[in-house]
């Protein structure tokens, strides 16, 4: 049996025609390669078989070359969008990732899954779990400074701390806002599981635009979801009990928005004329609901691609012994996507 001879990257420059440092800028993306030449590099390395050797990598630039993830509510459309852009993104930038499914955020888990991620050597972490647990004292600077680097996806901002997340809080008031333009008074709100941060920042969207309108926001008018369709439907039917004459509901999530829209054609409730509806996330599904679903649309997959390559900056930041400087603290906009279930006049046929 003969063996094969390992290809190197200087066969693969060679091919590519560029030096063995661009080759090595394209697999670790420390220094930007225009696509034309990253496109010949790929091809070339795809020609010979070559496989870069990490774990030497690893040990030149002290570097595993893996983040960790930490997730939960993968059966929800936005945590499973938002993890599908760090994998994109991951990927690009030449990272594996390791995933580690949080179901519930009390502080042993916390300390478990921290536990497990420091172990495997992880250059950061990517924390995307709805809530940090119930001791958080673990989110200080001088606890985190002890940690890999670390960026939280659902959070809000705090002194320290390097947040990426999505302005739940503004799409609320846009979706409020709108009601109100198209003459509603009577605007219920059905929330997402209040143990969610994204579900508590909406009711305060919600809450802070009807007290802007001069509205008071009665706690008779809001219901408790859990992010499903049957809760949606359960949620009309008790905001209809407590507020007979509700006419629009903002809803926290296009799943429930579907349970809202069967319940009110059972209930014999026209959509838009008797009751305006519009949900959150604006998923692919929401314009072939009827009447199609008008639902605040979030950058999730932007918002996974932008954690990672803040979350390399901090990595770099730090392997080259600089100083942290300001962590990043940004949120990324969302957009009101208007559709025929909340417009006056629109009918639903």
């Amino acid at each position: 049996m003969t063996n094969q001879k390992r290809v190197t990257i200087v066969e693969v420059a060679r091919r590519a025609r560029v030096s063995a440092g661009t080759v090595s800028n394209a697999l670790t993306g420390k220094r930007p390669v225009s696509p034309a030449t990253r496109a010949r590099i790929l091809r070339a390395i795809e020609e010979l078989g070559y496989q870069p050797n990490l774990l030497a990598r690893g040990l030149v630039n002290r570097r595993s070359g893996t983040l960790g993830v930490v997730v939960s509510g993968l059966e929800y459309y936005g945590p499973s969008r938002t993890l599908v852009g760090i994998e994109r993104e991951a990927n690009q930038l030449g990272y594996s990732l390791i995933l580690d499914l949080l179901h519930t955020p009390e502080a042993d888990n916390v300390e478990h899954v921290l536990g497990i991620l420091t172990s495997r050597r992880v250059d950061g972490i990517i924390w995307a779990v709805h809530e940090v647990g119930e001791n958080r004292a673990w989110v200080s600077e001088e606890r985190l400074h002890r940690l890999p680097p670390i960026i939280f996806l659902t959070m809000g901002f705090r002194p320290g701390v390097a947040v990426v997340t999505a302005d739940n809080r503004r799409g609320a008031c846009l979706a409020t806002r709108h009601l109100l333009d198209e003459g509603r008074r009577r605007i219920g709100l059905i929330t997402g599981p209040l143990s969610w941060w994204e579900a508590r920042e909406r009711q305060a969207g919600w809450q802070a635009t009807l007290e802007e309108a001069g509205l008071s926001p009665d706690p008779s008018l809001v219901v408790e979801g859990d992010w499903n369709a049957p809760s949606g439907e359960a949620g009309l039917h008790r905001l209809l009990e407590q507020v007979p004459d509700l006419d629009a509901v903002f809803v926290s999530n296009d799943q429930m928005a579907l349970g809202v829209l069967r319940a009110a054609h059972l209930l014999g409730r026209r959509v838009p004329e008797d009751l305006a509806v519009v949900g959150y996330d604006n998923i692919p599904q929401a314009p072939y609901f009827w009447p199609p679903l008008t639902s605040v649309r979030q950058q999730l997959i932007r918002l996974g691609s932008v954690a990672v390559r803040e979350l390399q900056k901090i990595i770099e930041r730090r392997q080259a012994g600089q100083e942290p400087g300001e962590p990043v603290q940004m949120a990324l906009e969302p957009e009101l996507i208007i559709r025929e279930s909340s417009r006056a006049g629109a009918g639903s046929g």
